[in-house]
């Protein structure tokens, strides 16, 4: 199997939960519920799953994925899940061992209705104990949040499907129509997983769409507001370049005209300085158009004047200077990571910088690199293409989709406005996308802008947002599924 590489530097939830609204934005619906004790049964099973999951630290180089598919897998057969109904799968992801996990929900006998497939990922970007104030794979429950790596990103998702299934499971209900959970292993890193499961998908199961649990949701204003439900419903490409300089060197005492440092850094200044060309779409100037409508001041003045018409200077000048924004815009590239020379007393041989785009759909990698060759304008500066590509359409937002996240939406905020948006980082669902299938995110987290740390340093959800959403997808599947 070929290797699938997508290196995701990036910060997955600054795209996902775009609107960093502020109070004042909607009505006088309560937040969240306060955490409540004594815990239900299915909130108590489901903080379990949580807890255990989340002490797997299931990074790149820790081989931990499949201790944790190995205990989804027992938690599955005790709730009454027979072995042809999991799928256990070995990948090999950039040289180490990962596995991806399949379970399916039998629909009851004479249903002809089409899947519906279910996507989750296991495996998370590292986290070191020392930087961080709790430890990152042990639950902590404190000062009404759960701290853990992985809380929201995406071991969340996770354990509601899960908790989900096992609940439908244990109430005896019988579905109208297959229900399959997938979950990958290396989504975060090499993606072989990823890709191999939406192949198979493809070739054997042919559902009708496919709901992502790594990516939309409810946006919070920072007092607890609720603003949006965000439908992640398209994603922007993801690829990644190196551009080395390389030199002859010599003795640091004997400075030459050229240097490979200062040549790249040239580079790096030039892609700095440009801005690529600002593209709108029916779903982001859509988005954009209810988004400023739920965006107080300047902001939100911007959105709705950029809505109808995207050439407004003035509102792309605002957009671009927000980084919740600017993304939606058109592409962006940025300098990630740097290497360079072999020793602080000789000149460098080489120098070596990661830029990182996220290309605008219809795009493509290969105009990009053209452009930012164009743009650096220097022969001496190589390009390597680090990842692999993935270029995936925009997913309709199907009626029956809708219905169901309006009618579970209904019943935490009655009347919340369902915003479609598309992502500046990159999911599991752009692999589905790309085969042909509507793939819309609609995890059931609730979260405020200055929540976000997925991928960074104490990572955290709310504990009341972790119960709130626990009835999301059971009052999805049963509406789609009855």
């Amino acid at each position: 199997m070929t290797a699938y590489k997508v290196r995701k530097m990036g910060q997955k939830w600054s795209g996902r939960m775009a609107l960093a609204l502020v109070a004042g934005a909607l009505s006088a619906q309560p937040a969240l519920a306060q955490d409540k004790a004594p815990l239900t049964a299915h909130e108590q099973m489901a903080r379990d799953i949580y807890r255990d999951i989340i002490a797997f630290r299931t990074a790149r180089g820790q081989q931990q994925v499949p201790a944790m598919v190995s205990y989804l897998v027992d938690r599955f057969k005790k709730a009454g899940f027979s072995d042809t109904d999991i799928s256990v799968t070995d990948y090999d992801s950039e040289g180490e061992k990962t596995q991806g996990l399949m379970v399916t929900y039998r629909a009851r006998p004479g249903s002809t209705a089409k899947p519906i497939v279910l996507l989750g990922h296991m495996d998370v970007v590292d986290a070191l104990a020392k930087d961080w104030v709790r430890p990152p794979f042990s639950l902590t429950e404190e000062d009404g949040y759960f701290f853990g790596r992985a809380t929201m990103d995406n071991k969340y998702g996770i354990t509601n499907l899960t908790s989900t299934f096992l609940r439908l499971k244990a109430e005896g209900w019988q579905p109208s129509r297959d229900l399959v959970l997938v979950f990958s292993g290396d989504e975060e890193t090499g993606m072989v997983s990823t890709r191999a499961q939406a192949e198979y998908v493809a070739k054997n199961i042919d559902p009708a769409f496919i709901l992502n649990s790594d990516a939309g949701g409810v946006a919070l204003a920072e007092d607890g507001t609720p603003v949006a439900f965000q439908v992640q419903s398209a994603e922007k490409t993801y690829a990644t370049y190196e551009l080395t300089v390389t030199n002859p060197g010599g003795h640091s005492s004997r400075p030459r005209a050229d240097n490979a440092i200062y040549e790249l850094a040239e580079a790096l200044r030039k892609i700095a300085a440009y801005k690529f060309p600002v593209q709108a779409t029916d779903l982001t100037r859509s988005y954009f158009a209810t988004a400023g409508k739920l965006t107080p001041g300047e902001l939100g003045q911007a959105m709705l004047r950029f809505a109808a018409d995207p050439s407004d200077s003035s509102a792309i000048a605002t957009l671009q200077a927000d980084p919740e924004s600017v993304g939606t815009l058109g592409t962006t590239c940025v300098a990630t990571m740097l290497q360079a020379g072999h020793a602080e007393n000789a000149l460098p041989q080489s120098a070596t910088a990661t830029v990182n785009c996220r290309i605008f759909p219809g795009v493509g990698a290969v105009a990009t690199e053209a452009k930012l060759k164009e743009i650096i304008g220097n022969d001496n500066v190589r390009f390597k293409l680090a990842s692999d590509v993935t270029e995936s359409p925009e997913s309709k937002l199907r009626d029956d989709v809708k219905a169901a996240v309006r009618y579970s939406i209904d019943k935490r905020y009655p009347g919340l406005t369902i915003l479609p948006y598309m992502e500046s980082g990159g999911t599991d669902g752009m692999h589905y996308r790309t085969l042909g299938y509507d793939t819309v995110a609609i995890s059931g987290a609730a979260m405020k802008a200055s929540d976000m740390y997925a991928h960074g340093l104490n990572e955290r959800l709310p504990v009341a947002s972790f119960y709130g959403g626990l009835d999301h997808w059971y009052w999805i599947l049963k509406k789609l599924a009855e």
